[in-house]
């Protein structure tokens, strides 16, 4: 036992704050602190924090109590933890989605993923808050309550994984898991001046309750404050399970070690233009412009370049899949017992035209993510990685882009009345496909991109606005090049440091 821990130092907030994940995980495995101090550290944070974010919706403090009365190994053995409330399953909890229909059926085993995540010795302490079905860019659910972004309350923390990255931005837990369908962890991370990757597709394992989530183009992953914990929790995660079906060949190394290795000279194409034409904000122009003229200071070979894919075309596939999985979860659930008035107004929309959607119309649009796939691997012979920003505006103030209060009334009238699902059928509403996407995806349009291809892409926080917002840029790489993006991010974390900034309310303890 060190002296530290003879002379009874525990470890103090401040000092819990200026450790990553894995080095919290040394310290207890110097004896320095105990898993226990951490989880009571973790949870102080939490008090302080979740009046402000609301990003923990359920506390699992009783399983990690369970967790600590038993031998901790792994590589983060000890580092208190955030598992997100979407298809991480907890056995013998329920899975919510941040929807009442999923709040009474328990999940019957650990998703391959939080089984893992528990071998590396995380410990469990509670899920995190997100939109309904995890379906929007904000995390605003009615059965939780919007997420609040910590760098300022009155703008959102990003989606579907909101929750996470405003837990991780508050201080409360080095590193949280998310999971990205449509930039999902990417979002988030912009949003809230972090590091997120989404691995590659079938990097890590989506089963046993899923065997491929949103037909591929969702992927696990962690948001975090250090690019270390993240390859780390790669190490950890990585590798398929019997039944997967993708199969990805290993990395030639552990993440942990090929991310401290010199990523040599790389040609970067970047573009700041919206694949769907909506406008870009100044803000992440410069954050894009900002991000080429440091790489061109680290030696790479950067110049103004996009790949040859019609966003709109992409948008609308996305769309399609979208509409397509949330008919089927709102299927299931109401098999299940769930009554229609169990979820939002929104959900029940996208469900009818979902439904709407013939299994034709739907196989074609699925047909275009090769198409998408040819483009980018064409842009990928040529360049090591495509630079975009994450988020085409900085953070958006809570419902903003929301339907207004007579569209909601419309829209519920049409719903109750059975003609939303007459409209969709008779083709009435294909014209507001478009105009859904354009809507939807006018504040996030870069990240579906590497979803629907299966490529792995990250989210870098290299700028904050004249605000004081984060807003991170996108990088996109070939498939399995999850090292390369790594090396590339631990070159940028060491050139523009981002671990010690935090929200001025957070470090004041």
């Amino acid at each position: 036992m060190s002296p530290r821990r003879l002379m009874g130092h525990a470890m103090i907030l401040t000092e819990y704050l200026k450790r990553d994940a894995v080095a919290l995980a040394e310290c207890v495995a110097r004896r320095e602190t105990t898993a226990e101090e951490l989880l009571n550290l973790a949870l102080r944070q939490s008090e302080r924090a979740q009046p402000k974010t609301n990003a923990i919706c359920r506390s699992m403090e009783n399983e990690a109590r369970s967790q600590l009365g038993k031998p901790l190994s792994g590589r983060f053995a000890g580092v208190p933890f955030l598992i997100k409330d979407c298809a991480q399953d907890y056995a013998g909890l329920p899975t919510s989605y941040a929807s009442r229909s999923m709040l009474a059926i328990a999940a019957p085993e650990h998703a391959h993923v939080v089984r893992r995540y528990l071998e590396a010795g995380l410990v469990i302490f509670g899920k995190t808050n997100l939109p309904e079905l995890a379906l929007k860019g904000v995390s605003d659910s009615k059965l939780f309550g919007r997420a609040c972004n910590p760098w300022n309350p009155d703008h959102t923390p990003g989606g579907s994984s909101g929750g996470s990255a405003a837990a991780v931005a508050s201080g409360i837990v080095p590193m949280a898991a998310g999971n990205d369908g449509g930039g999902s962890i990417r979002i988030p991370a912009a949003c809230c001046g972090l590091f997120g990757l989404r691995p590659s597709r079938g990097r890590i394992s989506a089963g046993p309750g899923f065997g491929e989530y949103w037909y591929g183009a969702s992927s696990e992953g962690v948001i975090s404050r250090s690019v270390r914990d993240t390859a780390v929790a790669l190490d950890v995660a990585s590798g398929g399970e019997p039944g997967d079906p993708f199969a990805i060949a290993k990395p030639a190394d552990v993440y942990a070690q090929t991310m401290e290795r010199d990523p040599g000279r790389l040609r970067i194409g970047f573009t700041s233009a919206s694949p769907i034409g909506t406008e870009v904000h100044p803000e992440a122009v410069a954050a894009v412009n900002e991000a080429a003229k440091l790489l061109g200071s680290l030696g790479h070979e950067v110049e103004e370049a996009a790949p040859d894919v019609d966003g709109a075309a992409l948008a609308r596939a996305f769309l399609h899949i979208y509409f397509g999985q949330v008919s089927a979860m709102v299927a299931q659930a109401r098999a299940l017992g769930a009554k229609r008035s169990d979820f939002e107004l929104l959900t029940r929309v996208l469900a009818t035209i979902g439904g709407a959607i013939s299994a034709g119309t739907l196989t074609t649009e699925l047909l275009k993510w090769n198409e998408f796939a040819r483009g980018l691997a064409r842009f990928h012979n040529r360049y090591d990685m495509l630079l975009t920003p994450t988020l085409a505006h900085p953070p958006i103030r809570h419902g903003q882009g929301d339907p207004t209060a007579a569209e909601q009334t419309v829209l519920n009238l049409l719903d109750r009345a059975g003609l939303l699902g007459l409209l969709a059928r008779l083709g009435l509403l294909d014209g507001a496909v478009d105009n859904i996407a354009r809507d939807s995806l006018q504040f996030v349009p870069f990240t579906q991109l590497a979803n629907l291809t299966g490529t792995p892409a990250m989210s870098v926080p290299l700028h904050w606005t004249a605000d004081g917002l984060p807003l991170g840029v996108q990088f996109v790489a070939r498939f399995g090049e999850e090292d390369r993006l790594l090396q590339l991010a631990r070159q940028l974390e060491q050139a523009r440091p981002w671990f010690d900034r935090l929200p001025a309310w957070v470090t004041q303890a």
